[in-house]
């Protein structure tokens, strides 16, 4: 016997490294040291251009949203999604996105597959402008079901010590900037699924001027650059990275214990896709709420004389952004109040 009777082709594996690695080379930046293959990705830290240091680091994976996303036999943004879960998470913090580290698992290493969601992750390094400088690829068979895979990934950036967004200078009437997301991002997606079964719907469909499919599969939007450029001209006191929990759970986690959030939900109107969730589902819109990003991917808190020149900023950035609301004292202990 050999490996390979065993379910694991190391061949395989050894061609899909062949196969991305032009994708993984166009990830390079100042910094990357070395090619992928070794035992651990090297990276040269940009000490020159800070004074005292602190590496941050995060990981993530992209959830339940891998079911559909294999499903629809619409791999190429999934890559994207897992690079903006971990990246997006430490550009709250100021910090800028340095290297990134994939690890791909599977019962069965299928090349066409893997390719695509590999390639996917060197483009979300590229928009985060961070290197991808290696990762694993398991073939575990008897664990994963033919077909199937799944995801997680790590990233490390780095920030000045005393720039680090922590939320401390967060204060009463500081004004809440949303940037809008792409649509449903990288969260809640078993309720998704469940309201696909329940309500029976066509994925071909119509939602918004695209299909239901496309609408719900959209990449996550990447926002580390555009935040990091932000940063350099305008003092934001708080970046909250409307993830699980929605904006009922997220934003509470930068503020001051003392204060809260006042948000006007007649400030936007989300996009088509969360109508069609909402009513699909009949859901209520506290749980709509404390689910999904309903539109609105970041929350930044700024003083009220920064909020508009940063909006002036994210627009010629090309964010879509608005003022959602404003930081107030907290009331009756509750962290988020909606209007």
């Amino acid at each position: 016997m050999n490996y390979r009777d065993a379910g694991v082709d190391i061949d395989a594996g050894n061609e899909l490294v062949e196969r991305i690695k032009p994708a993984i080379k166009s990830t390079r930046r100042e910094g990357s040291v070395g090619s992928i293959g070794g035992f651990g990705g090297l990276f040269e830290l940009p000490l020159n251009r800070y004074r005292n240091p602190l590496l941050v680091s995060g990981t993530d994976g992209v959830g339940t949203k891998l079911r559909l996303a294999i499903e629809l036999d619409n791999l190429d943004g999934i890559g994207i999604d897992l690079v903006a879960m971990c990246a997006n998470d430490i550009a709250v913090l100021g910090a800028e996105a340095l290297f990134f580290l994939d690890y791909y698992a599977t019962g069965h290493l299928q090349l066409e597959q893997a390719e695509r969601v590999l390639k996917g992750i060197a483009s979300g390094c590229k928009q985060a402008g961070c290197a991808l400088i290696g990762g694993e690829t398991a073939e575990m068979p008897g664990i994963y079901q033919p077909g199937d895979f799944d995801l997680a990934g790590f990233c490390v950036g780095i920030v000045e010590k005393d720039g680090i967004i922590d939320g401390s200078r967060v204060a009463a009437g500081n004004h809440l900037i949303a940037l809008a997301s792409s649509g449903v991002h990288s969260n809640g997606f078993s309720l998704v699924r469940k309201i696909l079964e329940v309500s029976a719907a066509k994925l071909s469909q119509d939602c918004g001027g695209q299909s239901l499919a496309d609408a719900l599969i959209a990449p996550t939007r990447i926002y580390v650059k555009n935040l990091l450029a932000l940063s350099g001209n305008c003092q934001i006191n708080a970046i909250a990275h409307i993830t699980g929990g929605g904006l009922v759970e997220n934003i509470p986690r930068v503020l001051p214990d003392q204060l809260g959030a006042r948000i006007d939900l007649s400030s936007w109107q989300p996009a088509p896709v969360f109508d069609w969730l909402q009513q699909a589902g009949n859901i209520d819109q506290m749980e709509m709420l404390r689910t999904f990003n309903c539109g609105a991917g970041m929350v930044l808190a700024v003083d009220a004389e920064q909020a508009q020149p940063c909006l002036e900023q994210l627009a010629q950035l090309g964010e879509n952004a608005w003022t959602i609301g404003e930081v107030i004292p907290r009331e009756n202990n509750a962290p988020v109040i909606f209007t």
